[in-house]
């Protein structure tokens, strides 16, 4: 669009027009200009994001471990790398644990390299290859298993990926180049790759092959008006007889500029730029433009539960020791200090308790004396977990706080054994650790391997319950016998034992269990290790919900945004927490079973339906607990296959098939992966679920706002090429036609009442009501097409009848001669008719910027729920986006020194001064404005019937946006 505005104002200047010319080279600045500073401004606020949401490292720095960003490492730093990191540089381990590497970048090898930190290579004459140095892992390689530490002895182009990129350097740009690989190229490969070359170009410069899907329709949409604007020309000229004068060729070129929407690339700019500076005030990283645009239609968000709909610092709540009782966490707020709030006892299990519904007194900590089982589970829970916890000095505050290094659920633990005394720090100095198999996504358990001073080696063990329990063949009973015997666990004893956890899953507890025993011999086969074990307990830990999240949640169905939770935990926790939250109704024993098997699934009864037995069903679950990353890929197909856009949330290397799928991936900035965040489009910085709908209510805002503007800037194109192409049927005295506009007039009014007043509208802030909207990102709806001319041919036929109003009401219809490059007596009349018109035209283009503040509310009442007088709040609405109100008001009071100030007004705009034409200016833009009005009336009651229902209630109770139930509450 710029280069035509271009090439006009070249054909101006090259007919000698100075002042059309010059008028339309301030246009072209005016973009450029904007368009620049615009540019370096998104160019500055991407550069700033692309920093936030760099891979990081974990490095120990004066005694501290602190994460940098992955450019700051250098040479000699000690990085500490686990599951899910991108390696940050090359890295020469001196401590591994069972750890893995992706190295297919480097070696196209698709297994993951097992790492050993031990292995030395002393034969210096033979090279090792990349591939066989064990004891070293490379940069951007990924860490698919274990965890370990290294020293930094390669960063950048030195390292190994670095080689390979030094090697590779060198931009090929848009040039195509054939293929020599498979030998002499022939004939029709060179006329493919120019051919390829000059359609990049061509698309590069039309902008139809670069940007954003919304620049790229918006480009071909510029194209189409061009080929109008081309066709306008020629018509302006037939109607001329081909007769060209300069003021006939500078008027078709006007013709033609009519119908292209100068300002839509800089204000589409700003808006861009713009949303992305927002969505950063609001926790929220845009790596990629386009899902600006997709936020807008969100229509289901699939959402983890751990940290984005919790807190993600884990309490453990209760311990049940078979042969003792159960232990409960009372009065606990602070989730890493061990002297914060009182363990208390009760001889029962969790299942007695939830069966007799009665109020359980919890008197002591523990015990007295303490039985020996408990002691030994203590040292379990405290041995099989890495996880630390101790008090240092806050640097801002000075003061000792307690903190704690390692994952969510063995802090969790971590603290409740300090609680008790059983501090790993303070007993892990006694122990030999000899081996450790880490959690295992696939087996759900990790173990421990330690050797005492006496020589007794034992392995703990603790993972998922079902997974653990398989594995156990003795326990020590049930009930507060304490003679330590032990006994066969039989089938009925693992009935109980998953009685208790049911009931502790169903309290919104995480349930995990623990076993050890003594072994001899080998420790390196994990089968073998891992069998025989003794059953010692179960604990469950609580990940309360964040205090925003189930009014978000609320929010999110008002919007209709179906909010689905796919979550690793047992069914009770996840179900548990989804009522808290809102995601499931609280009172799901008043449905049928049949209705909460279709609410709530676990992975494996999800992905044993068939994919036409899944769309057969009436909905998708709310809830499927036990996810798998193949189950949350099938869940997104689903979703996609009933024409949902999806939102997908994740912080795992394994979520990441997930979130490439989506067509929004969300990843969790503080404790996502590396790996996830690659895969997403947008990173949240807070891991907070309330920012989701905070980017889902800012890509809306945008994508309405861009909406407005587009509907103001083609209405006016609308409203200019009707007028100016009926203004042709005016002939004058020599047969030629009447401009009803002249040239700088009609690029004048592209230049304020387009420019500026779209720029106000880009600005404009979110509705109130904007989540109570339905999701959509289309931009061209019918509504915004159907007022597009609606608009428009109201418009012109104001602004004509203005001009014919003062021409032949009390005027006699004299057009003169040349009154399109002249002046003289016989122009007054024209000249002053062009000026009524210029008003008019000025001021209901202006106007129209302002009713495209909301589509179908009247200018006057834009907020119908206020409390305020309506004069009130129109005067705030109109203040409140002061860019666009003061644009209004610069553009409403220029028209008056255009019409006064002599040689403008009759040299350059070829109009005159007026008197009593002020008024009939003034009559018809209120015409346009009550037409306007009495439109969006019109579709105010067309589209009251077409209003969304469905909204849940406060409670969950009500779930007519998923299902209908019958009077019996089985599922129709």
């Amino acid at each position: 669009m710029i280069l035509v505005l271009f090439i006009s104002m070249i054909i101006a200047l090259a007919i000698r027009d100075w002042i059309s010319g010059g008028v339309i080279g301030f246009v072209v600045g005016i973009n450029i200009l904007v368009g620049f500073v615009q540019e370096v401004k998104a160019e500055k606020t991407m550069g700033s994001l692309r920093t936030l949401s760099s891979p990081t490292a974990r490095v120990s720095r004066d005694g501290n471990d602190v994460t940098v960003a992955a450019e700051e490492v250098v040479p000699g730093d000690v990085v500490h790398v686990k599951v899910g990191d991108t390696v940050p540089a090359d890295l020469r381990l001196f401590d591994s644990m069972n750890l893995e590497t992706d190295e297919a970048l480097l070696t196209g090898e698709s297994l993951p390299v097992q790492k050993d930190h031990t292995i030395v290579y002393d034969d210096y004459s033979v090279p090792v290859p990349v591939g066989d140095r064990l004891n070293l892992v490379y940069s951007s390689s990924v860490v698919s298993k274990g965890r370990g530490s290294g020293v930094v002895y390669a960063t950048g182009l030195n390292t190994e990926i670095g080689q390979i990129a030094k090697s590779l350097r060198g931009d090929t740009g848009i040039i195509r180049r054939v293929d020599r690989s498979n030998g002499k190229p022939r004939k029709r490969d060179y006329g493919r790759a120019c051919a390829g070359t000059i359609y990049d170009i061509v698309g590069n410069i039309l902008g139809v092959t670069v940007g954003t899907p919304l620049q790229k329709k918006l480009s071909w949409l510029a194209i189409f008006l061009f080929w109008v604007a081309v066709v306008f020309a020629i018509v302006v000229l037939g109607s001329q007889k081909m007769d060209v004068t300069r003021n006939v060729a500078i008027y078709a070129i006007c013709v033609a500029l009519s119908m292209i929407p100068s300002s839509l690339i800089v204000v589409l700019t700003i808006t861009m730029a713009i949303g992305a500076q927002v969505m950063v005030t609001k926790h929220v990283i845009v790596r990629k433009l386009d899902s600006l645009e997709a936020l807008g239609g969100i229509n289901d968000i699939c959402s983890d539960k751990t940290g984005t709909l919790t807190q993600g610092k884990m309490i453990a709540k209760k311990v049940w020791l078979p042969n003792v009782g159960t232990l409960e966490v009372q009065n606990s707020n602070e989730p890493y200090n061990p002297t914060e709030g009182d363990v208390r006892y009760a001889p029962y299990s969790p299942l007695h308790i939830k069966q007799t519904d009665e109020e359980i007194d919890f008197k002591q900590p523990h015990p007295d004396p303490m039985p020996q089982s408990m002691h030994d589970w203590l040292m379990t829970a405290t041995l099989a977990n890495i996880a630390t916890v101790n008090q240092s000095k806050d640097e801002e505050s000075g003061e000792l706080v307690w903190k704690a290094h390692g994952d969510a659920t063995e802090i969790a633990i971590q603290v409740f054994t300090t609680r008790l005394d059983y501090a790993r720090d303070s007993l892990v100095d006694g122990y030999e650790h000899i081996a450790e198999f880490p959690f295992d996504s696939s087996i759900k358990r990790m173990s421990a391997i330690y050797k005492d001073k006496s020589g007794e080696t034992k392995v703990y063990t603790k993972g998922a319950v079902e997974r653990v329990l398989q594995l156990c063949t003795t326990w020590y009973g049930e009930g507060t016998d304490d003679s330590q015997e032990l006994k066969k666990l039989t089938d009925v004893d693992k009935q109980i034992i998953e009685g208790n956890m049911t009931a502790l899953s169903s309290q919104g507890l995480r349930v995990l269990a623990f076993a050890a025993k003594s072994i001899d011999g080998d420790c390196g086969d994990r089968e073998k290790v891992e069998s025989n074990l003794t059953f010692q307990g179960l604990i469950g830990i609580y990940d309360p919900p964040r205090e925003e999240t189930a009014g978000s949640v609320k929010l999110c169905h008002r919007a209709g945004i179906n909010v689905h939770m796919l979550t690793g935990d047992h069914p009770g926790t996840a179900k548990a927490i989804a009522q808290e939250v809102g995601i499931l109704p609280h009172n799901l024993y008043h449905y049928s079973e049949d209705v909460v098997k279709v609410m709530v699934m676990t992975a494996n009864e999800f992905d044993a339906l068939s994919d036409d037995e899944i769309d057969n069903l009436p909905v998708l679950p709310l809830v499927i607990a036990r996810c798998a990353p193949q189950t949350k890929v099938r869940m997104i197909d689903a979703l996609h296959r009933r024409k949902r856009f999806v939102a997908m949330t994740g912080d795992g290397v394994n979520d990441s098939p997930s979130l490439k799928k989506a067509d929004v991936g969300i990843a969790m900035g503080m404790n996502g992966s590396d790996v996830a965040k690659d895969a997403s489009d947008i990173i949240l910085t807070d891991d907070n679920f309330a920012s989701i709908l905070n980017a889902i209510e800012e890509g809306r805002r945008m994508s309405l706002n861009i909406q407005k503007f587009v509907l103001q800037l083609l209405a006016e194109n609308v409203a200019q090429a009707i007028y100016l192409m009926v203004g042709l049927v005016f002939m004058d005295n020599d047969g030629f036609s009447v401009f009803p506009l002249a040239p700088v007039e009609v690029l004048w009014i592209i230049v304020v009442t387009s420019c500026f007043p779209a720029m106000g509208l880009g600005q404009e802030k979110a509705q109130s009501d904007i989540l109570d909207l339905p999701p959509s990102n289309t931009i061209f709806t019918w509504e915004v097409i159907i007022d597009m001319f609606a608009y428009g041919i109201w418009m012109a036929a104001c602004c004509l009848s203005c001009f014919v109003v003062i021409l032949y009401g009390r005027g006699d219809g004299e057009l003169g001669s040349d009154c399109n490059t002249g002046s003289g007596e016989e122009c007054n009349l024209v000249f002053q008719s062009r000026s009524g018109a210029f008003a008019a035209f000025t001021w209901c283009a202006l106007l129209l910027a302002w009713e495209c503040i909301h589509l179908r509310r009247s200018f006057f009442y834009m907020h119908p729920d206020s409390e305020k007088p309506w004069y009130s709040q129109l005067a705030s609405d109109l203040w409140e986006n002061q860019f666009l109100f003061w644009s209004i008001i610069f553009g409403f009071g220029t028209v008056f020194p255009l019409v006064y100030i002599p040689v403008i007004n009759d040299k350059v705009f070829l109009h005159g001064p007026i008197g009593y034409e002020w008024g009939v200016a003034v009559a018809f833009t209120v015409a346009f404005f009550i037409g306007a009005e009495v439109w969006k009336s019109l579709k105010r009651v067309y589209f009251r019937d077409q209003s969304r229902k469905g909204i849940v209630s406060d409670t969950g109770d009500v779930f007519e946006k998923y299902a209908s139930f019958s009077k019996d509450n089985t599922l129709v």
